[in-house]
């Protein structure tokens, strides 16, 4: 393993949008997404946000730079993971599984009962990705009226509503690696 994962720290804050922005590139090889890829980051304040709380990690390489992150906030008793990003020359190594992990450890010690976010639900690095971990597509008739609010939200900013899921982990039955 080239990499090793900590938690983010106040200094990474203003490096994780560039690392959003590398990681949305592959959007381009899809025609009709490539525009995510020019598309709004998460604002460093919000960087700034799960890292003063304790739910943001980085990946770094040998140097200590940071190549990938996962940022997330607590909502009651659940972890809702607001980005998961890895610079696009690192995808594929396994770098956003291992943050996964961590993210969805630390919930679990944390004592928190589930990891919820929100992606697409076809593109192979996004829900089938995330159910090959463990995540289950919510029924929208189980969709909390906050993550039906943040699938609204998307919409409203250029997502098709029918692409877009929830997604939950439940930590009751979630085995760290």
């Amino acid at each position: 393993m080239t990499f090793s994962i900590r938690t983010a720290c106040i200094k990474d804050a203003p490096v994780l949008p560039l690392i959003e922005k590398s990681a949305a590139q592959i959007f381009r090889q899809i025609p009709s997404l490539s525009w995510i890829a020019d598309h709004a980051v998460l604002p460093v304040d919000t960087h700034l946000a799960a890292i003063t709380t304790g739910t943001s990690w980085v990946a770094i390489d040998k140097q200590g730079h940071p190549i990938a992150f996962l940022c997330a906030q607590i909502y009651a008793q659940e972890l809702h993971i607001l980005e998961i990003s890895v610079c696009k020359k690192e995808q594929g190594r396994g770098i956003g599984t291992a943050l996964l992990y961590t993210a969805c450890s630390w919930a679990k010690a944390y004592g928190l009962r589930a990891v919820t976010l929100t992606t697409f639900r076809d593109l192979p690095w996004n829900a089938p990705f995330y159910a090959r971990l463990g995540f289950k597509i919510l029924p929208e008739g189980l969709i909390s009226p906050r993550l039906a609010t943040i699938l609204q939200d998307e919409v409203k900013s250029g997502f098709s509503k029918q692409t877009r899921c929830a997604m939950q982990l439940s930590l009751s039955h979630f085995k760290p690696a």
